[in-house]
């Protein structure tokens, strides 16, 4: 196995390497066993149009014909091996499904081996993750994916010199907007405390709460300080109104 390369002569990782047989095999049937699965991926033939069309093609070592090559092939220790960096090239825009002869969906089989990756809380996954720990607390939190204040200059420096001015009494540009919803800094628009509860129960019941804990336990703490605060302002009130 030590010359197993794949993609654009992409050698399997010493790190994976390491990890025993039966883990990896078991990894793959779990991403396998998914009701998914047998939606995404029919055949193939090796026409190319998936990877040709791919934007994550352009700019990184990632093919989705390889995905799709590899689960066909049922190369366990390679689709192991992709499911700690190779996976998170792909920008989930599904031109490959869009363009696949057959039907495959190698965007779709990326999206389970990423859960998958996630459940399995993998070192690597902790790693690339981390960036995104301040837009998980923000969508976890609010029910916003991102807001206003946190489009700062110094974490944007790749927005050039203007982002300092547009950043400049943002409070006072943000109540200037014609709308109530989105005069808040702090969110990009008001969730309703019910609709939070209801994200909350979503989140439990999926399981998300549970791969939060494994990934992050500081920030699954910190949220879920939050998440406790919000229910319970939501049994008082509704308590009241019994």
């Amino acid at each position: 196995m030590d010359e197993h390369n794949y993609g654009y002569n992409l050698s399997i990782s010493e790190k994976t390497k390491m990890v025993p047989w039966e883990e990896k095999v078991r990894v793959v049937e779990e991403v396998k066993s998914d009701f998914r699965f047998k939606e995404y991926l029919f055949g193939c033939l090796n026409c190319g149009v998936c990877t040709a069309s791919c934007p994550s093609n352009k700019f990184f070592d990632f093919s989705p014909r390889e995905i799709v090559q590899r689960f066909l092939e049922n190369d366990v220790e390679v689709l192991y091996d992709m499911m700690h960096e190779y996976i998170w090239a792909c920008s989930q825009c599904f031109t490959c499904w869009i363009r696949c002869p057959f039907g495959n969906n190698p965007g779709g089989l990326v999206a389970i081996m990423r859960e998958v990756a996630v459940r399995n809380a993998f070192e690597a996954t902790k790693e690339l993750l981390k960036p995104y720990g301040r837009v998980l607390l923000k969508v976890m939190t609010t029910g916003n994916q991102l807001s206003a204040d946190m489009l700062q200059p110094d974490l944007f420096p790749d927005w050039g010199p203007k982002m300092a001015d547009i950043m400049e009494d943002l409070k006072a540009k943000r109540l200037a907007i014609p709308f109530d919803i989105g005069k808040s800094v702090k969110t990009a628009w008001e969730v309703s405390l019910e609709t939070i509860i209801e994200l909350y129960t979503i989140w439990r019941e999926t399981g998300i709460f549970e791969m939060l804990e494994k990934l992050d336990p500081n920030l699954y703490n910190v949220i879920m300080d939050i998440v406790e605060e919000n229910e319970e302002r939501y049994q008082k009130l509704y308590e009241g109104e019994e």
